[in-house]
């Protein structure tokens, strides 16, 4: 039999969430999305032991709702509670990554200099590879000096999508 956890013992709870760009784990604790990966069933970020699987969960279906929104052309902004973990500058570059406009693009280092660090692009692209909120934190908006997609935790592909989903060149199938 499971006991429930006490009101202060944090659980943290995931749900699968289906997109037009592989499956999504959405991971939240209290309530607040703590993290958000793709493509979970290749295992590189698989759901850990102790995680409950939480479909219904409030916090998560928001998230899940959201996140079909977005995918069909309907949301341009996220409005989730987000508890990310990290160092103050990557806090701080994940903070600019959500300035970065819906439907554009920021280089590394003009993201570098709105945040007041103008030397540090390489320290952007470092802490921006990190963002465990994918798509959310829109890190896929961030692209090289000369417009060229670069890395992205997720796979170009999937960059490429998001990117033309945002600037309307394609709608992705929900």
């Amino acid at each position: 039999m499971n006991t429930p956890p006490s009101p202060t013992e944090s659980v943290t709870r995931f749900t699968i969430v289906a997109s037009p760009i592989d499956e999504l784990l959405v991971v939240a604790e209290g309530d607040a999305i703590t993290r958000l990966h793709m493509a979970p069933h290749l295992g590189r970020f698989a759901p850990q032991a102790d995680w409950r699987r939480a479909d219904d969960d409030p916090t998560l279906a928001e998230a899940r709702g959201q996140l079909d929104q977005y995918f069909a052309g309907e949301r341009t902004e996220f409005d989730l509670t987000l508890a990310p973990v990290g160092t103050p500058f990557q806090m701080q570059v994940w903070t600019g990554l959500r300035a970065i406009p819906y439907g554009r693009t920021s280089s590394y280092g003009e993201l570098a200099g709105r945040i007041g660090n103008p030397r540090a692009s390489r320290a952007v692209g470092l802490a921006n590879g990190r963002n465990p909120i994918a798509i959310i934190v829109p890190c896929h908006r961030v692209i090289g000096a000369d417009g060229s997609l670069t890395g992205f935790g997720g796979g170009l592909d999937r960059k490429r999508a998001l990117l033309a989903l945002e600037q309307g060149v394609v709608t992705l199938p929900v």
